[in-house]
């Protein structure tokens, strides 16, 4: 069983930038593919950027070049740098731990992000 707690979000201007973390609970952090996805009112569930225990990141095409995602594994931490933030990035932002071969999928209960002036 994994437990993640999502911290970070609040109320910025546009272009503003935040940095959103997420402590896991776990001692198997590292086999673990982290992510973070976003619900904005009245639209789907999307992945934002997610991280393999190596390293390796993928971006949704709608922050390519604003969203950094990174992984320390020694603290059991996935963090999203947010810059040039834009109000369409308006969402609660989840973080969610994957292991598709154990069937195990965990969330943490999201934090608000609001890009408003």
């Amino acid at each position: 069983q994994v437990q993640l707690v999502e911290s970070g979000g609040g109320l910025v201007q546009p272009g503003g930038s935040l940095r959103l973390s997420c402590a896991a609970s776990g001692s198997i952090f590292i086999m673990y593919h982290m992510g973070w996805y976003r619900q904005a009112p009245g639209k789907q569930h999307e992945l934002v950027a997610d991280v393999t225990g190596g390293g390796t990141t993928n971006y949704a095409d709608s922050v390519k070049g604003r969203f950094t995602i990174s992984r320390d594994n020694a603290k059991k931490a996935v963090y999203l740098q947010m810059n040039s933030l834009k109000p369409e990035d308006t969402a609660v932002y989840y973080c969610n731990a994957q292991r598709v071969a154990f069937g195990e999928n965990f969330w943490g209960r999201g934090t608000q992000v609001t890009v408003s002036s």
